[in-house]
């Protein structure tokens, strides 16, 4: 049996149905892209209640570096935050600090959900702050340029790597796996395995994988809602040419 447990999905819309499809599969993750997808507050909550219900983590990429979606996020019951636009280690630790409760951060106390919409017990924030997790984003030549630092940051968990927009901030133009961009990932990869925290990445492609692989990564999102549903539906136009083809 295939082991599923270090691979994501990435949906960019709250479908259900992609949710329970995938479950039925065997994943047991799945990253909201909350930044660039269609999220509307209401169907978010659901969409997150129904995932973790079946049984999986939900990671929510937030709408930016600011308090209130990374609030709103975690305070749904997200298992973490991806925070994108991540500038230098000031800025990190600025952004990221919304996403733990004092004395480690600066997050607000909403209630509701995460202590069952009761009164927290003692030793609560301390133990929501361990449990959800907070994932800056290295997609910018800053953010790579402070990685240590931010890595050392008490408010960050770990990172999320945005090859694409990292090869941009870099001056590469767009990503192509070359091998700066493998060294770049080479590099995030050895300043986490040092602060001993995890980084993870996108995984389209086999090489893609295999390096992410031999470099360690915690896990990796392998399969994107739009790009399963372009997939598809190309193999069934392909199939259809093809009997057509054969009955010619």
């Amino acid at each position: 049996m295939t082991n599923l447990s270090g691979i994501a999905f990435w949906l960019s819309t709250p479908h259900t149905a992609m949710v329970e499809i995938a479950h039925g599969l065997g994943f047991r993750r799945v990253v909201l892209d909350i930044e660039h997808g269609v999220f509307d507050l209401e169907r978010t909550d659901r969409l997150i209640v129904f995932a973790r219900a079946l049984g999986m983590e939900v990671h929510a990429k937030v709408l930016g570096p600011e308090a209130i979606p990374i609030q709103q996020a975690l305070d749904m019951g997200c298992d973490s935050v991806i925070i994108p636009h991540i500038g230098d280690v000031d800025h990190a630790a600025h952004a990221c600090a919304a996403a733990k409760y004092p004395p480690l951060g600066v997050r607000s106390f909403a209630g509701g959900r995460t202590v069952a919409y009761d009164a927290p017990p003692e030793g609560w924030y301390a133990a929501e702050n361990r449990r959800q997790h907070c994932y800056p984003m290295i997609e910018s030549a800053a953010s790579l340029a402070d990685i240590e630092s931010i890595l050392a940051l008490d408010t960050v968990d770990g990172v999320f790597v945005g090859p694409s927009d990292l090869a941009l901030s870099q001056g590469r133009g767009g990503y192509r796996f070359g091998a700066e961009d493998q060294a770049d990932l080479a590099a995030i990869a050895e300043a986490a395995s040092r602060a001993g925290k995890p980084w993870i990445m996108p995984g389209w492609t086999p090489a893609e994988r295999r390096l992410a692989r031999t470099l360690g990564t915690a896990w990796m999102v392998v399969a994107d809602e739009t790009g399963s549903l372009f997939e598809g539906l190309s193999a069934a136009l392909a199939a259809v040419a093809r009997e057509q083809d054969e009955g010619d």
